[in-house]
C-alpha cells in the first residue's frame, strides 16, 4: 500500500510513539500512521486475546514494537527516549467498564498512573511536538442528559473504568498548567464515543460478543437494549485524533480537549445497532433480549462535537449505514479466509480516498 497523501501529508517521515498499539484502536492506528507515511514505535502489553488484530496483521514484524507494562516507568521511559519521536499519542488503557469492577486497584493503575508516568517522560524530553492522551465519552460526569456532552462540561464517572479516565483527564490538565505553560511541547486530551469496526475480538463488547455468537450458530443476546450511544467506524474516530494533532502541530491558540463524535444518526440504542448488523449480515442473524447488566453503566451518552467541526474543520465521514456494512465485510471477509492487513488497509484507503 502506497503512502497516502493526507493532513497535507504531516505524516510522512514523522515519528510515533503510541502506547496500547497491540489493542483493537491501537492496531488500527498503527496501520494508518504506516500508511500516512510515518514511522511508529508501540508500547503495549501482549494481546490479551488469542484472537485479535495485532497477530493477524503481522504488525510486529512491522513496526518497533515493545512489550510492557505503561505502569512500568523506567522501561517506559526507555522505550520512549530511544525512539525519539516527534509525536506521542497515549492509547494505553484497561478500556472496559466491567473489568474495572473487577479489577479497580489495577484499573485506576493503568489509567491514572500510566498516564503519569508517560507525561513524566515527555516532559523531559523537548522535542517532542505533540503528545495526545486519548480518553473517553466516559470522562463526563453522566446527568444522563438528553443534549451531548461538551468540552467544559464538568468531569465525572460513576464506575472505575470511567472515573479513572476522567482522572486521567485531570492529570494531563495539571501536567500541561505546570509544566508545559511554557514548552515547545503541546498536550492535548481526545475524546471519543463507542467505536466499533472490523477486527475487534474483545470480551464483553457488544459487535465481537455478536461476531462470535454468530460464527458459533448462536443467538446474539443483548442485555442493555435501550441504551444510547455515540457509535462510530474506528476510522472516523481515529482520522479525528490525527486531524487534531495536525492542527495543534501548527496553531498554540486551539483548546486542550475536543471530542470526536457521529453525526445524530449514529447516536442509537443498542438494540438498533444490532438490528441493523442482524440486517446486514443475514443468514438468519437474530438477537434476543434477556435480563439487564449487573453493573451499572450509564444509560443514555451523546457527544457534542461542535468544537472540533468549528475549530479544527473535522466533521465525521461514515454514517451508520456506511459503518454497518464496513464492519460486516470486513467479518465476512476475514471468516472466508482473507488477510486482516490487506482488508484494514482496503477500508483505510476508501475512508481517505472516497
Amino acid at each position: 500500500m502506497e503512502n497516502m497523501v493526507a493532513y497535507d501529508g504531516f505524516y510522512k517521515g514523522k515519528s510515533v510513539f503510541l502506547t496500547g498499539h497491540t489493542g483493537f484502536k491501537g492496531s488500527w492506528m498503527t496501520l494508518l500512521l504506516q500508511a500516512l507515511g510515518a514511522e511508529v514505535t508501540g508500547y503495549a502489553l501482549a494481546p490479551d486475546q488469542e484472537q485479535n488484530l495485532f497477530d493477524y496483521a503481522g504488525l510486529d514484524e512491522k513496526m518497533n514494537s515493545y512489550i510492557g507494562d505503561i505502569q512500568d516507568f523506567s522501561k517506559l521511559q526507555n522505550a520512549i527516549e530511544s525512539a525519539n519521536p516527534d509525536i506521542v499519542i497515549h492509547m494505553a488503557a484497561q478500556p472496559l467498564v466491567i473489568e474495572s469492577y473487577k479489577n479497580p486497584v489495577y484499573t485506576y493503575g493503568t489509567n491514572v498512573m500510566g498516564t503519569v508516568n508517560l507525561l513524566e517522560t515527555v516532559r523531559k524530553m523537548p522535542n517532542i511536538d505533540v503528545c495526545l492522551n486519548i480518553t473517553t465519552d466516559k470522562v463526563y460526569k453522566n446527568n444522563e442528559w438528553l443534549w451531548g456532552y461538551r468540552e467544559t462540561d464538568t468531569l465525572g464517572g460513576h464506575d472505575p473504568y470511567s472515573n479513572s479516565k476522567a482522572c486521567s483527564e485531570l492529570a494531563t490538565q495539571s501536567y500541561r498548567d505546570s509544566f508545559f505553560a511554557d514548552s515547545n511541547t503541546v498536550v492535548a486530551t481526545g475524546r471519543a464515543g463507542n467505536v466499533i469496526g472490523g477486527g475487534d475480538w474483545a470480551e464483553n463488547r457488544l459487535v465481537p460478543d455478536f461476531i462470535r455468537a454468530i460464527q458459533s450458530g448462536e443467538e446474539v443476546v443483548i442485555r442493555s437494549p435501550k441504551a444510547v450511544r455515540p457509535w462510530q467506524h474506528v476510522l472516523d474516530c481515529l482520522g479525528g485524533y490525527l486531524h487534531l494533532i495536525w492542527k495543534l502541530s501548527t496553531s498554540n491558540t486551539l483548546a486542550s480537549s475536543y471530542n470526536f463524535g457521529p453525526e445524530d444518526d449514529n447516536i442509537r440504542t443498542v438494540e438498533s445497532l444490532i438490528d441493523k448488523v442482524c440486517k446486514a449480515w443475514g443468514e438468519s442473524a437474530s438477537y434476543r433480549v434477556e435480563g439487564s447488566d449487573t453493573f451499572h453503566e450509564a444509560g443514555l451518552l451523546r457527544l457534542d462535537i461542535s468544537t472540533a467541526r468549528q475549530e479544527l474543520g473535522w466533521q465525521p465521514k461514515w454514517g451508520m449505514d456506511k459503518t454497518v456494512s464496513q464492519i460486516v465485510a470486513w467479518y465476512k471477509s476475514f471468516s472466508e479466509g482473507k488477510n486482516a492487513l490487506e482488508l484494514c488497509q482496503k477500508q483505510i484507503e476508501e475512508f481517505f480516498l472516497h
